[in-house]
């Protein structure tokens, strides 16, 4: 009963703060990104809160549980990813303060063809990654409250697209930073009650089997890991989330600075995930792997502080869903609507647009949880839609190269056509997920196409 009033109120708390950081936005660039006001501090907060979503706090645990500590590398591949963003890109990110959306940054080169495109790309990787925080939702409901799994989507969803469609970025971010607090304190104190539980660090070790610790595994294994280091590190990278944080700082140094702070926390908070899986496998080696990080919780914790980490679960969903719906729809509003109107938007029309479409985006991720079971696997599935086609160029422009609109065309096309290819045709040969193959070809053609034609 008391950890169930924990987290009513912590629900409470949370649809309290959104609602209230929403009032005063007047305008489009207020709601997008709030006036470029948020401190490295906060950028490190809600960075973090971004990525500690559903996939990346049960999804570590649960692939721990069935391939071993050797995953946790493969997660590595995001932390890699954010250490090289806020060495190379961050610092570049002050020319473009003026973008809205990946769309307004990729149309200063390419054209307004390019962001009408771009723009379609983001929408979909973006409902694609709710679509696993809506569908975690109904499974932390479910699994912690008794609560069918259908009504706790609802629930989550309807708190989430509440304050987002109301308090945009402001919104996002103050829930983020007591999100990722809550979260920070309630995923190691789940590991350390966990490693008590089976008798410390030495039992722990001596419970499970020894390719379960091993960081080389077999040969299938290991190349398994490199593979997904790989697709984390291009998968979410500059996704429109974390491009809007790179444009939310006082300044470039600001932004840079959190950036660096989020990926160094993220090898830690990894790494801690995964080990919850190892307390999983030495207390129930037969459960289902989705449940064991559940199944710890729900064991070892004691009452209050259980309320708590759920409650830091339920944190670990919404930081990520608030972020990209909210950058859904602006991305469908402003790069795709707008620039297809005859008429320009008059007034507080486009913020109006955009916050009905924040509902309707919603429905679209509710799609995405039904047709995917795995969390990770859907943030991978909705990855492919956006790296294979928008990195690439991306990186290059921000990265000051200067190249055609042909060129953009020529390379995504080429990129989207070879994950259709390497996954639906050829079965991803080797075990290499068609995303690293499609960002591959991207940058060859790219690279061909920029010495030909530019």
């Amino acid at each position: 009963m008391i950890d169930a009033l924990i987290i009513v109120f912590y629900l409470v708390l949370i649809l309290v703060i959104g609602l209230l950081a929403g009032r005063g936005i007047k305008n489009i660039s207020q709601f997008s990104l709030g006036n470029h006001s948020f401190s490295w501090v906060v950028i490190f907060a809600t960075l973090s809160a971004s990525f500690m979503g559903g996939g990346f706090t049960m999804g570590v645990s649960s692939r721990v549980f069935t391939f071993g500590i050797l995953s946790v590398v493969g997660l590595w591949g995001f932390s890699a990813k954010e250490l090289i963003i806020a060495k190379f890109f961050a610092p570049k990110m002050e020319k473009f303060r003026d973008s809205l959306t990946i769309g307004d940054i990729m149309a200063t080169q390419y054209g307004r063809q390019s962001k009408i495109i771009t723009g379609f790309f983001s929408v979909i990787v973006c409902a694609g990654v709710v679509g696993a925080q809506v569908g975690a939702m109904g499974y932390i409901f479910q699994t912690f409250l008794n609560i069918p799994k259908l009504y706790g989507v609802l629930i989550g969803s309807s708190i989430v697209i509440a304050y987002t469609s109301l308090g945009g970025i402001r919104a996002i971010v103050r829930t983020d930073v007591l999100q990722f607090a809550i979260l920070a304190i309630g995923i190691p104190l789940t590991l350390v009650f966990g490693v008590i539980h089976v008798g410390g660090v030495a039992a722990l070790v001596d419970s499970v089997p020894p390719e379960s610790i091993s960081l080389v595994g077999n040969g299938k294994s290991f190349f398994a890991a490199i593979s997904l280091f790989f697709t984390f590190l291009l998968g979410e990278t500059l996704v429109p989330p974390y491009v809007q944080r790179l444009l939310i700082g006082k300044n470039a140094k600001h932004t840079a600075k959190g950036t660096m702070a989020s990926g160094l926390f993220s090898i830690f908070y990894f790494t801690i995930s995964g080990l919850i899986g190892l307390v999983a496998l030495a207390m129930a080696p037969d459960l289902e792997a989705g449940t064991a990080m559940p199944y710890v919780i729900k064991t070892v914790l004691p009452l209050g502080i259980k309320g708590l980490v759920v409650a830091g679960i339920i944190s670990a969903v919404m930081s990520t869903a608030d972020s990209f719906l909210h950058c859904s729809a602006v991305a469908f509003v402003h790069d795709l609507i707008k620039p297809l109107r005859k008429k320009e938007f008059s007034g507080n029309q486009e913020l109006l647009w955009v916050k009905i479409t924040t509902l309707l985006i919603g429905i679209l991720a509710i799609i995405f949880a039904v047709k995917f079971k795995s969390l990770i696997d859907m943030c991978i599935y909705a990855w492919s839609f956006w790296s294979p086609i928008i990195l690439v160029p991306l990186a290059a422009l921000i990265l000051g190269y200067k190249a055609s609109q042909k060129t953009f065309f020529i390379s995504g096309i080429m990129g989207g056509a070879t994950v259709i290819i390497w996954a639906n045709l050829l079965k991803c040969p080797f075990g290499i997920d068609g995303l690293i193959i499609g960002v591959v070809v991207n940058l060859i053609v790219f690279s061909i196409c920029h010495k030909k034609f530019d």
